[in-house]
């Protein structure tokens, strides 16, 4: 009964967040509140949400300080060539702008942190996604893949997880499953290659297209400056076309991202540059390392960065009330997701889950057990959170597998290919930081990206066959 009630209540959930019937945020609390008292332990509810919001309180904390920390970074002009590189990369080509987009965000994920990846790669990026009225759900859609790619590093989680709860070497379990990966990452830039000749043909030609993009222009359609002559799309019915560089028809909020990469802001900090690089790198490093827990990182790293750069203490509230609205989404959806998660795991409908999965493989399918928890891994790590499916899945599937031949280190490979979907996972805290910034629904968002994420597991995992590390 657990088993289907558990179901039900994620089904629930994305039917009615894809048809934009409730709010992400109403949903992940009213629809778990609703089939915890259904199934007969409403009185418990407050232990269960008590117990998922201590959970997730140190992520909400990182992202809370991260979101600040990489907000000001921003301010201040620290990502500024990248952005600059990028878009002299894409010369206001649709096609090169999505390609981009998945190999900035591929960069930054090496960091180990999905929520750093969206915030630095929407923020350089989303500007020419609406100046050139591409679509939006292309960014999104691209930039989780990439990172779900990259998530399978040592350090950034799913990994560490697998090798724990099997007892292996975490070094045993990537560096064979790295040309698997390669070829998943090959396979997103190419996925992205072909959504973005589509935008081409979607958004016509630009009759400019064979002039170089100059730094001065670069920085003028970044910041939507007006009169300027700037190439930039064509009306979106098709068709060859020009525009200068105004913004018409743009809302405050877009003029305000847009003027985030003014090259004459106020904000900017040109003296400390380096310094702010070296702070950066350090505190990469360092949570890299884990010297110290991520969020307390990211709160010294916070505190430093505007002292240094904002002494001031007007302008210190300045700049935190400039990124107060991500701070509250982001971290009003991670509490929120905590009610979720605390009511699956505390009714005990995750574990029934997991076991139904787990008996209904057929026996015969003992010797392929790899491949089977291969293709698991993509809806469990979607349905349930990366604790869930290592440490209370994966463990029963490789007692299976163990009788039948099958090692640890090949069902702990082939439990991390389904991270490319996982990362769109309603579950997943930083996936909210990327439709936020990118003001993308999270509906559209899923509708999009699942049949994408899916066939790029799916590559994985034909590849670590292919390659017998799986």
């Amino acid at each position: 009964m657990l088993t289907i009630l558990g179901f039900a209540m994620i089904a629930t959930f994305l039917v009615l967040i894809m048809m934009k019937k409730m709010s992400p945020i109403a949903a992940l609390v009213l629809i778990p509140a609703a089939f915890c008292v259904f199934v007969g332990k409403g009185a418990k509810l407050g232990d269960y949400v008590i117990d998922g919001v201590t959970g997730l309180a140190p992520t909400a904390a990182m992202l809370m300080f991260a979101i600040v920390y990489f907000g000001v970074m921003i301010d201040v002009g620290l990502f500024d060539p990248i952005v600059r590189g990028i878009l002299r990369f894409c010369k206001a080509d649709p096609m090169r702008i999505v390609v981009g987009t998945a190999v900035l965000a591929a960069i930054v994920s090496l960091d180990g942190d999905g929520s750093t990846t969206f915030m630095i790669t929407v923020s350089a990026m989303y500007p020419l996604y609406k100046r050139l009225k591409m679509s939006l759900v292309v960014m999104t859609g691209v930039a989780a893949m990439a990172n779900g790619v990259m998530n399978t590093l040592p350090w950034g989680g799913p990994t560490a997880r697998a090798a724990t709860a099997l007892k292996v070497d975490a070094g045993d379990v990537f560096v064979p499953m790295i040309p698997a990966l390669a070829v998943g990452l090959v396979a997103v830039i190419g996925l992205a290659y072909v959504l973005g000749v589509r935008e081409r043909r979607r958004l016509g030609t630009l009759a400019l297209d064979e002039v170089l993009v100059t730094e001065k222009e670069t920085e003028t359609v970044l910041v939507g400056a007006g009169g300027t002559g700037t190439p930039d799309s064509p009306a979106p019915g098709g068709g060859s076309g020009t525009t200068t560089g105004t913004t018409t028809g743009s809302d405050d909020a877009d003029d305000e991202r847009f003027a985030a990469l003014d090259p004459d802001r106020p904000t900017l900090r040109p003296r400390l540059y380096w310094f702010n690089a070296l702070l950066t790198v350090v505190l990469l490093t360092a949570m890299i390392m884990e010297l110290l827990p991520i969020p307390v990182l990211f709160l010294l790293g916070a505190a430093l960065a505007l002292s240094v750069n904002f002494p001031h203490i007007p302008d210190q509230k300045a700049r935190l009330a400039a990124h107060a609205d991500n701070v509250l989404n982001v971290s009003g959806m991670v509490f929120a997701a905590a009610v979720f998660t605390g009511v699956l795991q505390g009714t005990g409908m995750v574990d029934h889950m997991a076991t139904w999965m787990v008996d209904v493989i057929p026996k015969a399918m003992g010797p392929h057990m790899a491949l089977v928890t291969g293709v698991l891994s993509l809806p469990l790590t979607y349905f349930m959170s990366n604790d869930g499916f290592y440490f209370g899945v994966l463990p029963v599937l490789a007692e299976a597998g163990a009788a039948h031949g099958v090692t640890p280190l090949e069902m702990a490979r082939a439990s991390l290919v389904g991270q490319p979907l996982h990362m769109s996972s309603p579950l997943v805290p930083a996936v909210y930081v990327l439709v936020g910034m990118a003001k993308v629904e999270f509906g559209d968002h899923t509708r999009f990206v699942v049949k994408w994420a899916a066939a790029t597991c799916l590559v994985i995992l034909g590849a670590g066959i292919l390659f017998g590390t799986i």
